[in-house]
């Protein structure tokens, strides 16, 4: 063989054998371009050129930052994302009285019950379905977003209908919370039968066994269960779930920290330091979009016109504070000199923060402590805040036989980083097709631009059930 076809060949080997290393980041920026490119440039970057970071949450609690999807392309396709019902979902509500009356339903909703009601509602949850892992005398291999969703689907059935969730309708709402998120990573198409048949249950549940709250009176009866299905079983069990995934996935990944807490040595704050640290270096939210209804003036700049759309970008002002992007150390928040100074991983107070902020922690540390006492956690999938792989994590039982020697961990965490790593390349060439194809299709349905012209010729449609 000559020189050149060795060289050509070994090229080709060493082209092939980087692929999950190059390629799945090219296409991550092609889908960027794409994304921009198909869907429209639009929007004032929040950190960036004319809002930096340091004022981020003074541009961000202006109360003219308060349009929420009127007047933005963008919006076409969150709603499009979390159809159906997105017209009423609380996120996407325009600001006034209909805004406030759901506001106001949601925050009554959570306020019923008590930390320590919260406390046992988590902890039997996450009992009852660690409980449903067969065989837990055995190392598993799980994902570990599909392992917490049943957990928060439980959780916020019994906060909304004060009742413990039957198995078929947990397995409801985790389907559509599942299709909505697996949507939203564009690692699948919408698949509206899955969100029609929670729908049309929470319709009959309202109809005929309403919960104890009562339910927003500015809804009709179906807006009403589009509004428990987008607050409660879309965004709260979705949310919940990836906040759990990146909590387990750092520990399992950090294994200092986690026998840190396995040993009991430490602080009862110490969880909670590590939940921060998580937040902080994966926030759940990504970008959040804001309309302004009025101009707001700043010093020394020129001020942001009424009508601008504003791209308030949580991991990119997260990550621009001192300390933003260290290592992963939770000891950082034992002191102000140390910790983050840009974190806001509820929001922004004065500008529609998450309901959940004054339980998130407490829920995230029972359910976590729960799973610890249960499992030790390892893992050597790689960790982004998107997480389209959902978390892969093997669960090693505390008790029985099933420990791993340091041989066969390193085998198996060896072969977790490889697959890892390979299952990247179709799946962001999967995303990259699915999401072109969902911005073209959002623009092209336009749910939010479409619906607001017809409100304002006197009748709103109801919002497409697509595919």
């Amino acid at each position: 063989m000559s020189p050149t076809v060795w060289l050509i060949t070994g090229a080709a080997v060493a082209l092939v054998a980087g692929l999950p290393y190059w390629l799945p980041r090219i296409v991550i920026a092609l889908r960027v371009r794409i994304f921009g490119w198909v869907g429209g440039e639009e929007g004032i970057r929040a950190p960036g050129q004319e809002v930096p970071a340091e004022e981020f949450k003074k541009v961000y609690g202006h109360p003219a930052a308060n349009g929420r999807s009127r007047g933005a392309a963008l919006s076409d396709l969150f709603w499009y994302w979390l159809s159906p019902g997105p017209e009423v979902h609380q996120e996407h509500l325009e600001p006034g009285p209909r805004y406030d009356d759901v506001a106001r339903t949601t925050r009554h909703i959570l306020a019923g019950l008590s930390r320590e009601q919260w406390t046992e509602l988590v902890g039997r949850c996450t009992r009852r379905v660690l409980d449903e892992l067969e065989g837990q005398a055995r190392v598993r291999r799980v994902r570990l977003r599909d392992l917490m969703m049943p957990i928060w689907a439980e959780v916020y059935y019994e906060v909304v209908f004060r009742q413990p969730c039957p198995r078929h309708v947990r397995d409801l709402i985790t389907g559509n919370a599942d299709d909505v998120v697996s949507a939203l990573k564009c690692t699948r198409l919408r698949h509206m039968d899955r969100r029609a048949r929670l729908t049309d249950y929470l319709r009959d549940r309202l109809a005929n066994d309403p919960p104890p709250v009562p339910l927003p009176s500015s809804l009709s009866e179906r807006e009403q269960a589009y509004y428990l299905q987008g607050t409660f079983f879309n965004t709260a069990v979705v949310q919940m779930s990836e906040a759990m995934a990146h909590l387990l996935l750092a520990l399992a990944t950090h294994r200092p920290v986690q026998d840190r807490l396995v040993a009991g040595e430490e602080d009862p704050d110490f969880l909670d330091r590590v939940i921060n640290e998580t937040l902080q270096h994966f926030p759940l939210f990504g970008v959040a979009h804001r309309i302004t209804s009025g101009e707001i003036p700043r010093d020394g700049r020129a001020p942001i016109p009424a009508g601008s759309v504003l791209l308030f970008n949580y991991p990119e002002y997260q990550g621009s504070g001192p300390g933003g992007a260290e290592r992963f150390d939770p000891d950082r928040w034992l002191s102000p000199d140390t910790k983050p100074s840009a974190f806001i991983p509820f929001g922004v107070t004065a500008n529609r923060p998450c309901p959940a902020r004054g339980f998130a922690v407490l829920t995230m540390r029972i359910a976590a402590e729960e799973t610890l006492r249960r499992f030790h956690l390892d893992s050597s999938a790689e960790h982004t805040r998107s997480l389209p792989s959902r978390g892969p994590c093997l669960l090693v039982p505390r008790t029985g036989t099933a420990a791993l020697s340091p041989a066969r961990r390193w085998t198996r965490l060896a072969a977790m980083r490889l697959a890892d790593r390979w299952e990247a390349v179709p799946r962001s060439l999967k995303q990259l097709v699915l999401g072109t194809y969902m911005v073209w299709d959002a623009r092209r349905q336009g749910l939010c631009r479409n619906y607001f012209a017809a409100s304002s010729g006197g009748s709103a449609p109801s919002v497409v059930a697509g595919r």
